[in-house]
């Protein structure tokens, strides 16, 4: 008779907070299933590179969790009921309910088409490693002199648009924004960014919605046309309307409402991390949707659910928001730190060393996912309480 815990989704939140659960509770009394619907670890801050034409290698999340105890359960998520403490799923590994006790909810986000026309028919996006393999593809079969748009100047569209401009010179790429592109960074900073996209050639326009994507163009709402043999959406993130579907309390974005310790406003053996967490940061704000984020919710959610598992305090673990690290293209980035009220400093890192802090944060978030047991205990802990019946309903 074990407790059941099961983790939805194994991107940087779910695998990395999968590896920490079977690190610290004793295999005697936890019974861990992540269920992903691929089976490879996507690393999602790279999938722009990917796009790009860069070698982008994918680690079998078979070999991450190999000899960690958790099991690896391919499948979509198609449903979640609270209140029978079942979750539904269809896949590889067979269609049926998965039971638990605990449901670490960390399926992500994904693009979001805003409900603009033509947009999901005709544009491309990097949220996906299919989607971003699909792009891939097609930007190898442009000739010379083809054009590339990328819709969105937050994080994604600027480090997309910077990657093609440089990987593909002989190409025209364009960034459409609906404001000033990183208008939140410091004056300093948004020189800088301004001065790379003149040196990769990267054509802004600058207060131009989209409002339809066609084959070969997107129609601004002015009624202007935009040249584009390739349009790549970057406009924007949201979760999937599961949790809101399965009668979660969840805010007017779609993600789910937690407390302080990552646990469900209205369930309490449902936590939730990562994107999809309606998370508040230590300066009170929600945490944006990043990798970073990705981390902060995952940590908090493990402490507190082993603490409560095993009968001890639960503990508070820091939500800073920092700032951002933006990729531009290999050999350029910008890192810009954010004061207690998410507002930029005046301080910002550029150039190659802000790259290699990039690279070096890629490395890190890599590493933690290839090793999600580092530092196992000889003895991990035990659960006070009763646990959970073990039993796991899947059709084969």
């Amino acid at each position: 008779m074990k407790h059941r815990i099961v983790v939805l989704g194994a991107g940087y939140a779910g695998a990395f907070a999968a590896g920490n659960l079977a690190r610290r509770l004793s295999p005697a009394d936890a019974d861990i299933t992540v269920v992903n619907a691929v089976p490879d670890f996507v690393e999602r801050m790279r999938l722009h590179q990917l796009a790009a034409g860069h070698e982008v290698t994918a680690s079998r999340l078979a070999d991450v969790f190999a000899g960690t105890g958790v099991r690896l359960h391919l499948a979509r998520v198609t449903g979640v009921d609270p209140e029978r403490r079942t979750v539904t799923v269809s896949g590889e590994d067979g269609d049926g309910e998965l039971a638990y006790d605990t449901l670490l909810y960390a399926l992500g986000s994904s693009v979001d088409h805003r409900g603009v026309p033509g947009a999901a028919e005709h544009a491309f996006d990097v949220t996906g490693r299919t989607s971003s393999l699909r792009l891939r593809e097609r930007l190898a079969r442009l000739d010379a002199g083809g054009s590339v748009l990328v819709v969105g100047e937050g994080l994604t569209g600027i480090e997309t648009a910077a990657e093609f401009a440089e990987s593909r010179p002989d190409l025209s790429v364009a960034l459409a924004a609906r404001g000033e592109p990183g208008a939140w960074l410091s004056p300093k900073a948004r020189r800088h960014l301004r001065e790379c996209f003149d040196r990769l050639g990267v054509t802004v326009h600058e207060h131009t919605r989209v409002d339809a994507v066609e084959p070969g163009r997107a129609i601004a709402a002015d009624g202007g046309s935009l040249p584009a043999d390739v349009t790549v959406w970057s406009a924007g993130f949201a979760v999937h309307p599961l949790a809101a579907a399965a009668g979660l309390r969840v805010a007017e974005t779609g993600r789910i409402a937690v407390d302080r310790t990552m646990r469900s406003l209205s369930h309490p053996d449902v936590y939730a991390i990562g994107d999809c967490a309606h998370a508040l940061g230590d300066n009170g704000r929600p945490l944006p949707m990043s990798c970073a984020s990705a981390g902060a919710t995952a940590t908090q959610a493990t402490a507190a659910i082993v603490a409560r598992l095993t009968g001890r305090d639960v503990p508070t673990v820091g939500l800073p928001y920092y700032g951002n690290t933006i990729s531009l293209g290999q050999r350029d980035a910008i890192f810009q730190q954010v004061d207690g009220d998410a507002r930029a400093k005046s301080w910002y890192l550029g150039g190659r060393a802000a790259a290699r802090l990039k690279a070096g944060v890629l490395r890190g978030s890599r590493w933690s996912i290839a090793h999600p047991t580092f530092g196992m205990p000889k003895r991990r802990r035990r659960l006070t309480g009763a646990p959970g019946p073990a039993t796991v309903r899947v059709a084969a």
